[in-house]
């Protein structure tokens, strides 16, 4: 079972410091807006605080694919008026709608019993994988999507259309939930072959119930912006990785 630190207050000064001075030396990296770096640096102090080293690497971890991925094939995603905005660079809007549900299980795991630990880093994971594919899902089938549909009638559409999917882009969604839970395992954040595949199920099948979003409601319903519906995306993987694994027999999670 993962080690997690002492929540002392010596532990979460530490934290801040030194995602005080790592945010301080990364601003000028064109990964995020200065307003983006400082909320990551929020973020990075919760998750350190909470989880660990661990934690924290697996954040940035998702951060730096999510922004290689971006930039795959730019140029022509700029001209095709397809490309995310500020030269592909995230604000605190998207730190958090990717990454609150994510940094609320972390902070769970900290104060919970030893036995729901497993659990909650499931979900944390699954969060990220969730996110991860995503991002793969849709920069890539944006720019490489030969045949791209609306999930809900499988009708075709323009790329970038919200609840468009593609054959490309859904094998890039599965690939990148698959990276984001070997990270987490390589880390030592969730354990053995059974979490991993909770982890990676629950990341595609979360990207496809927000491409169904995308299709039915985002546009009906004024709040549910891109962010809100990313955080829901975690959300609903979270969830269902947590249900998922509270139902393997005992000595089947690894």
């Amino acid at each position: 079972m993962l080690a997690l630190p002492p929540q002392d207050l010596a532990h979460w000064a530490t934290a801040l410091v030194l995602n005080a001075g790592l945010i301080a030396l990364a601003q000028r990296t064109p990964v995020l807006t200065p307003a983006g770096w400082v909320h990551a640096g929020l973020l990075g102090t919760l998750l350190w605080g909470s989880l660990g080293l661990r934690g924290w690497l697996a954040v940035v971890a998702y951060l730096i694919l999510g922004s290689l991925v971006t930039r795959l094939g730019y140029a022509q995603k700029q001209a095709s008026g397809l490309a995310e905005g500020r030269g592909g660079r995230r604000g605190p809007e998207n730190v958090w709608g990717s990454a609150l549900v994510g940094c609320l299980l972390g902070l769970l795991a900290a104060v919970a019993p030893p036995a729901a630990r497993p659990a909650l880093l499931i979900g944390f994971a699954a969060s990220f994988a969730a996110k991860l594919a995503d991002t793969c899902g849709s920069e890539i089938g944006k720019r490489w999507g030969r045949h791209t549909v609306l999930i809900t009638t499988l009708r075709p559409v323009p790329a970038g259309t919200e609840g468009a999917i593609s054959l490309e882009g859904t094998g890039a969604s599965l690939v990148g939930a698959a990276v984001m839970a070997l990270v987490m395992g390589g880390l030592g954040l969730i354990h053995g072959p059974a979490a991993t595949v909770l982890v990676i199920g629950a990341g595609l099948l979360a990207t496809l119930v927000e491409s169904v979003i995308g299709a039915t409601l985002q546009s009906r319903v004024a709040w549910l912006s891109n962010e809100v519906v990313n955080g829901l995306q975690t959300l609903v993987a979270a969830v269902l990785a947590m249900a998922s694994w509270t139902l393997l027999p005992p000595g089947a999670g690894g």
